[in-house]
């Protein structure tokens, strides 16, 4: 008797259904792709001018940080449900969604690393001539580079999972795969998918720390770079004869006994 095939025997794994189905995964993969990387893009372009208002001070830095902090608590059932009027059944619906969940990891990442630039570089900048726009381009921003990073990395992890909840409309990439299996209960679909999506989370997390790793040599510099070792009595070679040490400080000649005939 001929052996059945694993999609008549519905199993886990199975070689024959990535062959069958090779373009509609590339295409889910590409839709899904394109959703996260544009959203975290707009994500992070309205981010920084939220980060910027809410260093002025602590009257902005409260309904800012408030805000995006509530619209990160919003079902994202509910979250689609209240854009539909405005986008309808579009990508841009997801996108949208997806950009207000982001804002809340962004911003605050954003601040952070703003707030964290030591008060004398800044106080140098100025008294070079930098202005309020060059001394945030040229100092404050390359300083900030780290936790800005981190924030983009965390932010786009999390949109790569979250894109799969745009299936709701049909626009949810890998996600779309994973709901139109569950019905039948699929099983190589629902696990390639899912193996998808995790793959493209690291492989966008190792992007950006190569990204980020390219764009800040100095912290390689700082970990790398031990303290100064102290020196030590054989890195100057052993004492002169007829010397003695005296403590730390330099040595202290010693004369002679008289010999007594």
């Amino acid at each position: 008797m001929a052996e059945q095939s694993c999609l008549a025997t519905n199993d886990w794994i199975c070689g024959e259904y990535l062959r069958s189905r090779s373009q509609e995964l590339a295409d889910a993969t590409l839709q899904h792709v394109g959703i996260t990387v544009v959203s975290v893009l707009i994500g992070l372009a309205v981010a920084f001018p939220l980060a910027l208002l809410a260093r002025r001070g602590r009257g902005f830095a409260g309904p800012v940080l408030g805000l995006t902090t509530v619209l990160y608590t919003v079902p994202s059932l509910a979250m689609f449900s209240l854009l539909l009027p405005l986008f309808g059944l579009s990508a841009a619906l997801v996108v949208t969604g997806l950009v207000l969940y982001s804002l809340t990891i962004l911003v605050r990442n954003i601040l952070a690393g703003l707030e964290a630039v030591p008060q004398e570089a800044k106080e140098a900048a100025r008294g070079m001539g930098y202005g309020p726009a060059r001394l945030l381009w040229e100092v404050e921003l390359p300083l900030a580079l780290p936790a800005v990073m981190a924030g983009l990395r965390i932010a786009t992890v999390s949109t790569v999972a979250l894109t799969t909840v745009g299936s709701l409309v049909g626009k949810g990439g890998l996600g779309n795969l994973i709901e139109d299996a569950l019905p039948s209960f699929f099983k190589a679909q629902v696990l390639t998918a899912s193996v998808l999506c995790v793959l493209l989370a690291v492989a966008a997390d190792l992007l950006l720390l190569g990204l980020q790793r390219l764009l800040t040599p100095w912290t390689r510099i700082s970990r790398t770079s031990g303290p100064a070792r102290p020196a030590t009595p054989t890195d100057a070679g052993p004492p002169a004869p007829g010397t003695a040490q005296a403590g730390p400080s330099a040595p202290v000649k010693v004369s002679p006994k008289a010999e007594v005939g």
